[in-house]
This record gives C-alpha cells, structure tokens and sequence, in this order.
C-alpha cells in the first residue's frame, strides 16, 4: 500500500477475546448495570460511592488480561506499514500499549488514568477510588473520578480524529457496534474524502451499508489475516 494512511476504529469486540466484557451483547455490562446509575454525570452526582465501586470492579478486572492475536496483528501493522497507521480507540483498557501500538488516541478515556474534576490533573491510576481519595496535584478529596468519558460527555481528541479521518486513504473498524456515537459516524466521514472502507467485526454493524468491504469473524482470526494481507499489498484500496 506504499505510504499510505491507514486509520484503524476499534471497539469492544477487539478485547472481548481477552476477556473483557462488552457492553451491548445480550450478556454484556449494559445487560447487568444501568448506564445512567454507574456511567453517567448524573449517576456519579447521585451515588459517587456507586460509581466508584463499579469502576473499581472494572479496573481490577482489566489488570488481569492481556493483549490479543488482534492487537498484537495492529501494532505489527504500525512498524512494519511504510505510511502511518493510526488506532483511534473506543475502548478504555490498555492492552493496544501493551501490544506495542504507539499512534493512538483513547477517544473514550483510560481506565487505568484518574481525573480531578476540581482541577483538571490527570495521571495513571491503577488501584482503587474513593470519595476520600485525594488529588495529588490540588489536596483536595471527593471530586476524583475515572478518566473515562461518560454518556453525556463530549469524546477526548475530537479535531485531531476528523483530521486523520480527512486524509485517510484506508479506514478499518473493528469489533464496533456501529450504534455509538459520534464513532459510528467516522465510516462516512472517511468515505466522503475518499478513504477506501472495511468492517472487521464478529457480525454485521448497524453500519455495514456504509463499507465497501467487510469480512466477519472472531477478531483474533480475521484481523491477523487481514493485516498480513495489507502488509503483502493483497488490498484494494479504493472507496
């Protein structure tokens, strides 16, 4: 594909192999807990505790998986690519970084960074929150909070993601829903300037209409094929 950019949308299908839960299959997180009590402004205004202990419950569930066959097939895409690749992420774990994958934005957050809604600091965080936690930049307790982004908030990185879609030549999502938003607009926004389009993913997206192309399967199977075809220039690459 020569020096061709290439940005990459994934989503929660990518880690689900690695055993962390999706949110919107029938068994996923959204199934068990209401959003609006443990992933809202609101919900975190009403029961702080609540929240704090769900994301607990997460962050300590992350530390234990690790990267798979997908995100290590990703990050080989970044070295070995003669242009950029780019992994604009929906997911809040860490297994892209730990796979090897530098160009990336974590549109939705870390689950592994802490946010001080007093002061703005950020900074890793991997054990646990609580009303008494204190900020490390200000001193001040009570208004620490995952450095997630949540219904009703804005996504992180915005300008810079529709700056990598305008010039995308290859746009891939992988592991999407395609019912989230704004992420499920990305496709028609690469599409419109000319990025060629494909869907990666266990099953068909709400969006698939919008691809050129699309290939399903578990992510540990059908990114790496992918991936290995790219690098061997076997893609076509117009929209």
């Amino acid at each position: 594909m020569g020096q061709e950019r290439i940005v990459i949308l994934t989503g929660a299908g990518l880690s689900a192999e690695s055993g962390i839960s999706t949110f919107r299959d029938r068994d996923g997180i959204w199934a068990k807990y209401d959003y609006r009590d443990v992933a809202t402004p609101e919900g975190f205004a009403r029961n702080p505790v609540r929240v704090h202990e769900f994301y607990n419950m997460r962050r300590r569930a992350h530390g234990g998986v690790r990267a798979n066959a997908a995100h290590h097939a990703l990050a080989r895409l970044e070295r070995e690519h003669e242009g950029e690749v780019w992994i604009v992420t929906q997911n809040v774990d860490a297994l892209h970084e730990e796979a090897g994958s530098r160009n990336l934005i974590h549109m939705h957050g870390e689950i592994f960074q802490a946010l001080c809604a007093a002061c703005g600091d950020r900074r890793r965080w991997t054990g646990d929150l609580s009303l008494e936690t204190e900020c490390a930049a200000c001193g001040k307790a009570g208004g620490m909070r995952p450095d997630v982004v949540w219904f009703g908030e804005m996504p992180y990185h915005m300008e810079r993601i529709r700056t990598l879609l305008e010039d995308a030549d290859l746009f891939l999502s992988i592991g999407t829903s395609g019912n989230v938003y704004p992420a499920a607009g990305f496709v028609a926004e690469a599409r419109s300037c000319g990025a060629h389009t494909v869907e990666l993913n266990l099953e068909s997206s709400e969006g698939r209409s919008l691809f050129a192309e699309a290939i399903y399967g578990p992510a540990t199977q059908v990114v790496p094929a992918y991936v290995d075809r790219l690098l061997r220039g076997d893609i076509p690459h117009t929209p």
